[in-house]
């Protein structure tokens, strides 16, 4: 207590007046001045710290203020150096553009911003594939409009394309171009040539399928006349007859024999018996052979499946083939042997070896 007393009355010269009381009274005014003094220290330490944290969030609030403002100043900071590497990369633009001008189109770029700048007027674009222009030259179609980058960009990537579609240039175009003309003109002969080739080769084929239509007309008609006649006599009392396919188209018809032996409906060859084909086969060969005559005739067995009566009317036809060709035929049938003129047969003796014997019988 008397080290608080000591401070108490240094901080409050009126404690020293007290001093001089009672001890302790002295005591209890001390005590109390402590107290309100403790009241007073802690109320000042109360409003210290509620300072110290206002002062605090100022702070906090300048600190975060400051970070915004250096964020701000990196921006623009950036900013200012994309601005610059812009402003370079567009310099050195213009300068290989300018560059470009002069070596190329040999102009100087004032005079090509005179001539071909943003405020020159744009002359109307070429007519496009398929596109036709109006007659009228007061027409906006044709007449020059003002600069718009976007549309001229477009022209000029179109023209891109069409310039790349074009390719390289070749030098030597012109030598291969004549070499090709001259290729050309030779193959254009040749062609001609075979088209007056083939020209002549239809007209000759028209021809010969006419002669070959006009002789087969002629043959079928003696045939299918002597066919009828023949076949009466070789079957009495039957009919026969040759019939088209397809009469409309003689070069591709087909033939069809009907044949109605006497006394049977039937027509059709599968129908008849194995006589009854056969002979309407001689029928047929004969017919030929009559419509057409040869020099002479070979048949070989042909009467082999004939009856007796059947056979006689085949050589009855054959003795008339005789008068105006030579037959030669191959037969066992005696009775076809006996009205041959000459007979030719192969004999062998005893000693096994064959032996050709000929024998004139008239």
């Amino acid at each position: 207590q008397r080290e608080v007393g000591l401070d108490e009355c240094r901080a409050h010269p009126g404690v020293l007046r007290g001093a001089r009381l009672q001890p302790l009274e002295a005591g209890r005014q001390l005590l109390a001045h402590v107290e309100v003094s403790l009241v007073r220290a802690e109320a000042e330490r109360a409003a210290a710290e509620a300072a110290k944290g206002e002062r605090e969030q100022e702070l906090t609030a300048a600190r975060n203020a400051g970070r915004d403002l250096k964020g701000e100043l990196d921006k623009l900071t950036d900013s200012v150096h994309r601005g610059e590497v812009l402003g370079a990369e567009k310099r050195l633009r213009i300068e290989q553009l300018e560059t470009k001008a002069l070596e190329e189109l040999g102009v100087e770029p004032a005079g090509l911003v005179c001539e071909y700048g943003p405020d020159q007027l744009v002359p109307p674009s070429p007519p496009a594939e398929g596109e036709e222009l109006p007659e009228d030259p007061e027409h906006p179609r044709n007449q020059p409009r003002r600069f718009v980058r976007a549309e001229q960009e477009k022209r000029l990537k179109s023209a891109e394309r069409a310039y790349q579609q074009l390719g390289k240039v070749n030098p030597l175009a012109l030598e291969e171009f004549a070499a090709l003309e001259e290729r050309h003109q030779f193959l254009s002969e040749q062609l001609e040539d075979l088209k007056k080739t083939r020209a002549d080769l239809l007209q000759v084929v028209k021809e010969v399928d006419e002669r070959v239509e006009q002789v087969f007309t002629e043959a079928y008609r003696d045939t299918a006349r002597e066919f009828e006649g023949v076949f009466s006599r070789l079957f009495p009392g039957g009919e026969g007859r040759l019939v088209l396919t397809d009469p409309d188209n003689m070069l591709t018809t087909g033939v069809d024999v009907e044949a109605r032996p006497p006394g049977k409906k039937v027509k059709r060859l599968s129908l008849l018996s194995g006589g009854e084909r056969s002979l309407t086969a001689v029928a047929m060969l004969v017919s030929i052979f009559k419509a057409r005559p040869s020099p002479f005739y070979v048949m070989d067995e042909v009467e082999a499946a004939l009856d007796d009566t059947n056979l006689q009317r085949l050589i009855r036809i054959m003795q008339e083939l005789q008068e105006s060709s030579q037959l030669i035929v191959i037969t066992h049938q005696k009775r076809t042997m006996e009205v041959a003129d000459a007979l030719y047969g192969v004999s062998m003796q005893g000693d096994g070896v064959s032996k050709v014997i000929s024998q004139r019988l008239r």
